[in-house]
C-alpha cells in the first residue's frame, strides 16, 4: 500500500465523484482545495491530510484515513475517509432542498396549480405590500 496517492485518483476511488475525469475537472477548476490551496489532478496527497471539495451550494470536508487509487466497496469508506464537513453546510443543503423552487429545475416548466398554491403559501403577502390594500376603492368614481 502506498503513503501517498493522487488526488484525482482518491477522489474517485473513495466514491466522491462518480469518474476519475470529473475528479480531475474538479481539480482543474478550483473545487477542491487541502488546507486552503487549490490544488492540480496530479497533486500528491498524504494521510491525515483535509480534503475540501466544493459541490454547490455546500463544501464537504473529508479527512483521509488512507491513501488508495483503486476503487473499493461502499462499506469500505469509512475506511478510507472520515468525513469532518461542518454542520452549518448540511443545514444549507437542507435549507436548498425545502425551497427548491428557487432552484428550479431546467426543463420542468411552470409551476402547477398546486405548486403555485405551495408557494404563495409559503411566501407571506405582507413581504410584498399589500397589506395596505385599500378595499373601498370603486371602479364608478371615474
Amino acid at each position: 500500500m502506498a503513503d501517498t496517492a493522487r488526488i484525482d485518483k482518491w477522489l474517485w476511488a473513495s466514491r466522491i465523484f462518480k469518474t476519475r475525469s470529473i475528479a480531475a475537472d474538479a481539480c482543474k477548476n478550483g473545487r477542491v482545495t487541502i488546507n486552503g490551496i487549490n490544488v492540480k489532478p496530479s497533486h500528491m496527497i498524504k494521510t491525515g491530510e483535509t480534503v475540501c471539495v466544493r459541490k454547490p451550494p455546500v463544501t464537504y470536508s473529508f479527512k483521509i484515513l488512507k491513501c488508495i487509487e483503486q476503487r473499493v466497496g461502499a462499506k469500505l469508506l469509512p475506511e478510507i475517509y472520515e468525513n469532518v464537513t461542518d454542520a452549518k453546510q448540511y443545514e444549507i443543503l437542507e435549507m436548498n432542498r425545502i425551497s427548491g423552487f428557487v432552484n428550479r429545475a431546467r426543463g420542468t416548466g411552470r409551476p402547477t396549480k398546486k405548486e403555485r398554491r405551495s408557494l404563495d403559501a409559503f411566501i407571506e403577502p405582507s413581504e410584498f405590500g399589500f397589506d395596505d390594500w385599500d378595499e373601498s376603492y370603486e371602479d364608478d368614481e371615474f
